[in-house]
């Protein structure tokens, strides 16, 4: 899972303090790579992917709720533009759960993780049509490639024989197009609040949309189950620190660093997969996997040092 605001990057005083960012961001990512294992524990449990999504939002809510009253200065909380764009963003980021959980539930963490590493393709795709950014040969080439890794990852191509279902793999996706989502709406937000502020309000209605689409006795029964620490586990290092050790680390960490970074998480989650739940892949899966996650990454890294020049 990636993520860039509109911030500046703070000049920093020592390498030590650049290193101990990007550290920061390879954290970060580390969690969300471990979230998608634990989810995939509890779903192998028989838990409802709507309601595992719930308490990893509704936990990581109560975490940037205590950020932003220990840091409440510039929230912008009062302006109408912070409120829209923040709501949107946790429309995204409940679709982005929501369906993680949904493919995992379906399929396996490592195919899951992978297919939503895509979101900066689809991010390009939406820019290109809102004429954000002008389309280029290294830019379609790309999506190509990745389009490519997807169909050897997923198998899509001889469905009836695949180890992926058509519900994994599309729910893997709109997890990834939902994470896109999750971008724009925290891109437009940041020039009129703060980073807590827009993730206080990301997932409030993440918390809503979620608690009214799950199912109401298990969201109560998941209070009082055996399986209250996974859940625990799953808000900290999904929604809760995570969120708040990648902000903090951006602040110093050049954007193009942090994608290279941010390749911690799906593979952490695939190697979670594989240890730990028993999960497998065919070589041609593995290769889709090295293609999907080489070439987002580099081209998030082309697009970030073109933006950035001098960083």
């Amino acid at each position: 899972m990636t993520l860039h605001s509109n911030r500046q990057i703070q000049p920093a005083s020592s390498g030590r303090v650049v290193g101990l960012s990007a550290a920061f961001v390879a954290l970060a990512a580390l969690c969300w790579g471990l979230s998608g294992g634990i989810g995939g524990m509890l779903t192998d449990r028989g838990w409802d992917p709507v309601v595992v999504s719930f308490y990893r939002g509704a936990l990581g809510l109560v975490f940037v709720l205590i950020w932003l009253a220990l840091r409440p200065a510039g929230s912008g909380l009062t302006k109408g533009r912070l409120w829209f764009w923040s709501a949107i963003a946790g429309v995204g980021v409940a679709g982005n759960f929501g369906f993680y959980f949904l493919s995992i539930a379906e399929g396996s963490v490592a195919v899951a993780a992978t297919l939503m590493y895509c979101a900066p393709v689809f991010v390009y795709l939406v820019s290109f049509v809102l004429k954000l950014e002008q389309p280029s040969l290294y830019k379609w080439l790309a999506i190509l490639m990745v389009m490519v890794g997807i169909l050897l990852l997923t198998g899509i191509y001889n469905i009836d024989d695949g180890d992926v279902t058509l519900l994994a793999a599309g729910a893997g996706l709109l997890s990834g197009l939902s994470y896109a989502l999750f971008i724009f709406g925290f891109k437009y937000a940041a020039p009129h609040g703060s980073p807590q502020a827009i993730l206080v309000i990301a997932f409030a209605v993440l918390a809503v949309i979620l608690g009214l689409f799950g199912d109401a006795s298990e969201l109560v029964a998941a209070l009082a189950t055996s399986a209250w620490p996974l859940f625990l586990i799953l808000g900290v290092l999904g929604a809760g620190l995570s969120f708040i050790l990648y902000i903090v680390g951006l602040n110093y960490t050049a954007p193009a660093v942090a994608s290279v970074v941010a390749m911690v998480e799906p593979v952490t989650a695939s190697l979670f997969g594989v240890a730990v739940l028993g999960e497998s892949l065919t070589a041609l899966q593995i290769l889709g996997m090295v293609l999907i996650l080489v070439t987002v990454t580099a081209l998030s890294v082309y697009s970030n040092s073109r933006r950035h020049p001098a960083e």
